[in-house]
C-alpha cells in the first residue's frame, strides 16, 4: 500500500513531487493525471464519486505514493488505512497559491465540458460551490494545512515547501539525495498548454 501520503492542494508543486518521489523509488506515484491518463483509474474513482463508498486498495492499486486530489481530499482516511506512511504537505503561501490556481486550475473548472470529471467533482468536494471566490478559496486552503499540521504526527510530517529541493525531503523518508536537480513540472505555462490555454 501507500508508502508516502501527500496532503497537499493541487498548485502548490505537487507534480514535482510526483516526480522526485519516482526518482527516490516511491513510484509509482498516484496524481491527478494518473486518474485521467488511466482507463481504470478514471471508471474506479468516478464509482466511488457516485457511490460515496471508497475501496482504497483497488483506488491505489499499483501505487507506492500519492499526491495531489483526489488523494489529497482523503488524507485524514489514508493516514488512518497507513499508518506507517510519511507524509508530505507540499505548501505555498496562500496567495502565491491562489495566483497559481485562478490561471490554472480554475479556468479548467469554469470551462470544463464534463461536469461528471473526477477533477471537477473533487473540486466541488474541496470549495463548495465557490471555487471562484478569492477569499474562500484562501480560507478552504488556509484551513487544510492547519488541519494537517494539527492532525498529522511531527515525526511523520514533513511541511515541503517550494524551492525546499531534495534535502528535507531525503532525510523525511531516509534515501540519499539523487546526483540530479530536484524536479520543476508543471509550471503555470504548462498546464494552462495541457488544457489548451496559452
Amino acid at each position: 500500500m501507500l508508502k508516502v501520503i501527500g496532503t497537499g492542494f493541487g498548485r502548490t508543486g505537487t507534480d514535482s513531487m510526483r516526480e522526485a518521489l519516482t526518482i527516490l523509488g516511491f513510484g509509482p506515484c498516484h496524481h491527478m493525471f494518473e486518474v485521467s491518463a488511466n482507463p481504470v483509474m478514471k471508471a474506479r474513482w468516478r464509482a466511488f464519486m457516485d457511490s460515496g463508498e471508497p475501496d482504497w486498495r483497488a483506488l491505489f492499486e499499483g501505487y507506492n505514493s500519492c499526491v495531489d486530489w483526489p488523494s489529497a481530499h482523503y488524507w485524514r482516511e489514508l493516514i488512518e488505512l497507513c499508518p506507517d506512511a510519511r507524509v508530505v504537505l507540499t505548501w505555498r503561501s496562500p496567495e502565491s497559491w491562489w495566483t497559481s490556481f485562478e490561471a490554472t486550475l480554475l479556468k479548467h473548472y469554469r470551462e470544463a465540458e464534463d461536469r461528471a470529471a473526477v477533477g471537477i467533482r473533487i473540486m466541488e468536494k474541496v470549495f463548495g460551490d465557490r471555487a471562484d471566490d478569492r477569499d474562500h478559496a484562501i480560507a478552504v486552503y488556509e484551513k487544510n494545512v492547519a488541519a494537517v499540521l494539527e492532525t498529522v504526527p511531527k515525526d511523520r510530517l514533513l511541511v515541503h515547501k517550494l524551492g525546499d529541493g531534495w534535502g528535507p525531503l531525503c532525510a523525511h523518508l531516509g534515501v540519499p539525495a539523487p546526483d540530479q536537480p530536484y524536479p520543476a513540472k508543471n509550471t503555470t505555462a504548462d498546464i494552462q498548454a495541457r488544457f489548451g490555454k496559452p
